[in-house]
């Protein structure tokens, strides 16, 4: 048995809301990944199925993997179609706001989102989220914020009605947001949900094969230089960097989600604790970093990159040079150090 997340309270409430709202909007974070575009998927599905009117609107474009999901055709890329997106917006009843904890997260569209006069109900998973919202749900003990979504569904009595599109959207950010179940995973209540949506008719293998199995010539060629020509090893304090310019992006005609997983791969090294990936865009250097048992990937990604996250998934952001944001990883391996000592006595 499942543990509820929501108090009758807190159930009654968002099904009000529900009820009562004649045009929902479903917002995620900016480069939405499987956990973000399945959560959004699957709580458009379930709307829908009730007759609800609503809309999923993404930042910006999603990874090329998740198209197989049934409903992407109907996701509006807000850098494409931004003033339609805007008016549904400002009309909207219900905004959820899934898979982010802070409106920035949903960068150019942050105006948009707090000038509307919508009731906004925050489902996530990620440490402190800001009170932005009229309904918080967020526990960060879950894996994702898919889970969270599925626990939410069933605190409101709509588990008989999920569909299996909404079942196989719900799947995919589940084992997308933990690496196929190799990381944040390690408690029961994930693997009965994982049975859940499989008498729901989910085909996990079909979904692995969709996410994994459709890889490009270039995406291919671009990881396979990332790891021979561009992957530092620092065998001492048990650390692994990746950098990847523009240019370099560039050269294997770089699609959005073809390094994704990139950074899990030196943590297949057996001493390897701590893996950073480092890749320019045109204003900043996005950073993912990964790490191995007790090492606090997220407590590098807000000491030092203007991010966060997870015990072992963890993300931020540095404003400067793809150079200068080495040079930065290359000052704290120090502290990586350390961190990893601490970690391998615990």
């Amino acid at each position: 048995m499942i543990p509820k997340i929501l108090t009758k309270t807190e159930a009654d409430a968002i099904s009000r809301c529900i009820d009562e709202a004649k045009r929902i909007v479903i917002v995620c974070h900016v480069a939405p990944d499987g956990d973000a575009i399945g959560s959004s998927l699957a709580l458009w599905h379930t709307l829908t199925d009730l007759g609800k009117d609503a809309y999923v609107i993404v930042p910006d474009a999603y990874p090329a993997s998740m198209r197989f999901l049934k409903g992407c055709k109907e996701i509006l890329v807000y850098t494409r179609y931004t003033e339609f997106a805007q008016r549904l917006m400002a009309s909207a009843d219900l905004i959820f706001c899934l898979d982010f904890n802070e409106p920035k997260r949903v960068d150019l569209m942050e105006p948009s989102l707090t000038a509307s006069r919508a009731k906004k109900i925050l489902i996530d998973h990620h440490l402190n989220p800001v009170p932005f919202c009229d309904i918080t749900v967020s526990h960060p003990e879950i894996s994702s914020s898919c889970e969270v979504l599925f626990r939410v569904i069933c605190s409101l009595g709509l588990f008989e009605q999920m569909s299996l599109d909404a079942a196989s959207a719900i799947y995919t950010g589940m084992m997308t947001d933990t690496g196929n179940f190799t990381y944040n995973s390690n408690y029961p209540e994930i693997y009965i949900t994982i049975a859940e949506l499989i008498k729901k008719g989910i085909d996990k293998d079909w979904i692995y094969g969709r996410i994994h199995n459709t890889n490009s010539e270039n995406k291919l060629r671009l990881n396979g230089y990332a790891l021979s020509q561009r992957m530092e090893v620092f065998p001492e304090q048990k650390a692994a960097v990746i950098t990847l310019s523009q240019e370099e992006l560039n050269r294997y005609s770089y699609q959005k989600g073809d390094t994704e997983g990139l950074v899990n791969v030196p943590l297949s090294m057996e001493h390897i604790l701590f893996s950073a990936f480092l890749r320019e865009e045109s204003n900043l250097i996005k950073m993912s970093l990964r790490s191995k048992g007790s090492f606090p990937a997220n407590k590098i990604a807000s000491d030092y990159f203007n991010g966060g996250g997870h015990l072992n998934a963890a993300g931020g952001e540095f404003y400067g040079t793809l150079q200068e944001a080495h040079d930065m990883m290359l000052k704290i391996l120090p502290v990586i150090g350390e961190l990893a000592t601490q970690s391998q006595n615990q």
